[in-house]
């Protein structure tokens, strides 16, 4: 299984990519994480939001796999415990289905990617800024494939 993190922003500094990578990279290959970053579209002093997150929103939606289960993280979606989504980890790998993690750019996602989504998953209640958002998922899904394994990372 494949679980596609699609990402707006391509142009992240250094400690994103370090620590996406981080936890990424301890993934087997039956849960690999793959990152697909698309590019911001820029925004300038008048910009048009609506029309740049309905830009990139289209985007989101086309890099989608065909046949995977689609997931937007959202303030608005549900928040997991990292048991919670330990068991929709096993699911997903029982399933065999890819999944696509949806994460918006810097003004979030656009509404046509969560009415498309499966699930919504709230990460926190606080704002969090785009690029930490990529570092968190991947932590979390190290997290959870780790306490499936009985690995000692998860120590809760």
């Amino acid at each position: 299984m494949k679980i596609h993190l699609l990402a707006i922003g391509a142009r992240m500094p250094d400690w994103v990519k370090a620590g996406y990578a981080e936890y990424a990279e301890r993934l087997p290959r039956e849960c690999a994480l793959n990152l697909v970053e698309i590019s911001a579209v820029k925004r300038g002093q008048n910009a048009d939001v609506a029309r740049i997150v309905r830009h990139e929103g289209e985007r989101l939606l086309t890099a989608i796999p065909s046949g995977s289960a689609i997931i937007a993280l959202d303030e608005r979606g549900q928040p997991w415990s990292t048991v919670e989504l330990a068991e929709r980890l096993r699911g997903w790998l029982q399933d065999g289905r890819e999944i696509s993690l949806l994460i918006g750019g810097p003004d979030g996602l656009d509404p046509a990617c969560r009415a498309r989504a499966d699930q919504m998953w709230s990460l926190s209640r606080l704002t969090l800024p785009h690029p930490l958002v990529r570092v968190v998922v991947a932590e979390q899904i190290y997290r959870a494939w780790s306490l499936l394994h009985r690995h000692p990372y998860h120590r809760a």
